[in-house]
């Protein structure tokens, strides 16, 4: 995801970098050809007049819009789930690291922990990204760790099995209280849910018919429009088509993007934001350096 600064209303009408333009292009052209034929001929194929007007066109573009904000809803909601359980280990990963700098007395085990708890996160992007993590490791818990990880299929439920054992070890050996180990696993327990919550995003997508459906739906209508409008609008068809197309299309393009919350696309979540502002946090705590956070993108700016 791109992460922008904020822009007034006339540079939103020029972004190009972050909107699904650039990917709908080709379709915008192959309409804008289809619309300009149904100029040349009238709106004739093979010599027949195709007998269609504006009547049907709306009755089926009401029916098609809902069907859009069904498909729009149902990949917000994926991508709102996704943002709250990112929200969720941002809280109880600066719990975590809170409660262990109240609890154990040894600020080299709470080092060590915290480490370990922002390697977690950077493992929990790379596995939802399908991404290499060996740099962050490398660079978070060291290249023997890392190299004992590289075997693990679920690398973050390997790091919180870890910190679970690094908390259990300090605290049994100054004999903390049952309470206050409780409290701690609670929150590893929370960094838990996180993970189950994101794999199960990851890995049940919308069910694949309601996408073949809709995007059927949608270029039909958009090919057979041009042939409803011909005779009222004439030679501004194209002009109307193409941005009729450009607005359905897009959304059908959104909805793909954003039911997606995991991937890099330019419209999913902002991952790699989010795990620096989770890792500034952490290292902040714990009174160490915190690194610059991820500087936003202008829109004209290539990602």
């Amino acid at each position: 995801m791109i992460v922008r600064p904020k822009e007034n209303w006339f540079r939103l009408l020029f972004v190009w970098n972050g909107s699904v333009l650039p990917s709908i292009i080709p379709q915008l052209i192959f309409m804008a050809v289809v619309s300009s034929l149904a100029v040349l001929t009238h709106g004739r194929v093979l010599g027949e007049k195709i007998p269609l007007n504006t009547a049907p066109f709306t009755l089926f573009g009401v029916a098609l819009a809902i069907f859009l904000a069904f498909r729009n809803n149902a990949s917000y909601e994926r991508f709102n789930e996704a943002r709250h359980l990112w929200g969720s280990l941002l809280i109880a990963s600066r719990a975590l690291t809170s409660e262990l700098l109240c609890y154990v007395p040894e600020r080299a085990d709470t080092l060590r922990i915290a480490q370990r708890l922002i390697g977690f996160v950077y493992a929990l992007k790379h596995e939802l990204r399908g991404s290499d993590p060996t740099e962050d490791f490398q660079r978070l818990l060291g290249p023997q760790e890392t190299e004992l990880l590289r075997d693990h299929c679920y690398k973050p439920v390997a790091i919180l099995n870890e910190i679970r054992r690094d908390v259990a070890s300090p605290c049994q050996r100054v004999h903390t209280s049952d309470t206050k180990l409780w409290m701690l696993n609670t929150e590893i327990n929370e960094l838990g849910k996180v993970v189950g919550g994101c794999e199960r995003i990851a890995s049940t997508p919308i069910p694949f018919a309601y996408n073949v459906l809709l995007h059927r739906t949608v270029y039909a209508y958009c090919v057979l429009l041009p042939f409803g409008l011909v005779d009222s609008t004439e030679f501004f068809t194209p002009l109307l088509c193409v941005f009729i197309s450009y607005t359905l299309i897009a959304l059908e393009a959104i909805a793909s993007e954003v039911a997606e919350p995991f991937s890099t696309a330019p419209n999913a979540l902002a991952l790699d934001a989010m795990s620096r502002n989770i890792e500034r946090s952490i290292l902040e705590l714990c009174g160490c350096p915190v690194p610059a956070p991820v500087a936003p993108v202008r829109p004209y700016q290539l990602s």
